[in-house]
C-alpha cells in the first residue's frame, strides 16, 4: 500500500517508480554492491524513481539495517549521491535532548563528527520508527565518508522538501570531499590489485588526458579477476599508470580486448558497460 501511494503520487507528475529492496550483505558484497548500483544507474538513465527499502523478507537479525537512516547512507554511498537528506520527527541536532533539556542548542552545521557531536546524539530518540539522532550520525559517517553531504530536517508536516526550502531549518553534515574524490581515494589506498591490463599508447594519453580505458586499447591481461575487482594499468613499457575497478571479469575481459565497444555484445552474448574501466572508477598515478 505504501508503494502504491508512492506510484499514485509521482504518476501525477509524469514519473514512473520502482521498487528496490535491499539488505545490508548488498552493501557489503561486492558482487551485490555492483549489481545494486547498476540497478540504481540503470533505473535513474531511464527516469524512473527507485522507491528502497530493506529486504525484510530476507534479512536476518545479526545482518540488518534495522533503520533507515543508515540504509539511506549505504544508497547514497552507491549512488555517489551529492547530498543525502533526513526526513525526521526532530529538526536537526541539538546539544541535548530539546523535550527534556530547556537549555539545549539547535546545531545548524557540522563538518566533524567528534566524540562531542556523537554525545549530542546520545538523548535525542524519535518517537517513530526504530531509529533516533544515534543512527543518523552513524548514517553521517557513512555519508560523509564518501563524500556526500547530509542534512537532518522535520518532515511531520505535508510538503517537507518545500517547508525545508523556505525555512533552511535543518542541520547540515558538511564533506570533505566530494563523491568521486572520496571513491577514489577508497580504490587508490583501500583495495588489493587482483590483476593487471596492459594498454598501448593511444589509450595510456587518452587515460592521461580523463577518458575511460575502452577494450580497444587494452594489449594484454594479467592475473584472474571478477567484475568490480582492483587492477593494475600499465603502458607497454611496463610503467605503472594507475589502479581502477574493471567492469568485465577476467575471462570475459580477454574476449573482448582489443575490440571495439560496439562489439561487445556480439562477443559476449549480453550487453555491458562500453568500457573497461569508467574514469570515475580509476585513480592514475
Amino acid at each position: 500500500m505504501l508503494i502504491q501511494a508512492w506510484r499514485e503520487s509521482l504518476l501525477k507528475r509524469q514519473a514512473a517508480t520502482a521498487q528496490l529492496l535491499l539488505t545490508i550483505d548488498d552493501s557489503e558484497n561486492r558482487r551485490r554492491y555492483l549489481n545494486a548500483r547498476n540497478t540504481l544507474e540503470t533505473l535513474l538513465d531511464h527516469g524512473v524513481v527507485p522507491i528502497i527499502n530493506e529486504n525484510d523478507t530476507v534479512a536476518t537479525a545479526e545482518l540488518r539495517f534495522g533503520d533507515n537512516d543508515r540504509l539511506a547512507a549505504r544508497v547514497a554511498q552507491m549512488a555517489s549521491a551529492d547530498a543525502l537528506l533526513l526526513l525526521s520527527d526532530i529538526d536537526g541536532l541539538y546539544t541535548a535532548n530539546p523535550h527534556t533539556d530547556p537549555a539545549a542548542r539547535f546545531i545548524s552545521e557540522v563538518r566533524e563528527i567528534t566524540p562531542d557531536i556523537e554525545a549530542m546524539a546520545g538523548g535525542a530518540t524519535s518517537l517513530v520508527g526504530s531509529g533516533g539522532m544515534v543512527t543518523k550520525i552513524e548514517a553521517a559517517k557513512i555519508a560523509l565518508a564518501a563524500g556526500c553531504h547530509m542534512a537532518i530536517a522535520p518532515g511531520k508536516e505535508p510538503y517537507p522538501l518545500r517547508r525545508y526550502d523556505e525555512s533552511k531549518r535543518g542541520t547540515w553534515f558538511i564533506a570533505s570531499s566530494t563523491p568521486v574524490s572520496a571513491r577514489r581515494h577508497w580504490i587508490s589506498g583501500a583495495i588489493a590489485p587482483a590483476g593487471v591490463i596492459v594498454v598501448d599508447d593511444g589509450a595510456a594519453a587518452a587515460l592521461k588526458g580523463g577518458k575511460s580505458l575502452l577494450p580497444a586499447g587494452v594489449k594484454a591481461l594479467e592475473g584472474h579477476f571478477g567484475r568490480g575487482d582492483a587492477v593494475i594499468v600499465r603502458d607497454m613499457q611496463g610503467r605503472e599508470l594507475g589502479k581502477g575497478l574493471i567492469a568485465y571479469s577476467s575471462e570475459d575481459a580477454a574476449r573482448i580486448l582489443g575490440h571495439k565497444s560496439q562489439d561487445i555484445e556480439k562477443i559476449l552474448g549480453f550487453k555491458g558497460r562500453n568500457v573497461l574501466i569508467h574514469r570515475d572508477d580509476l585513480v592514475l598515478r
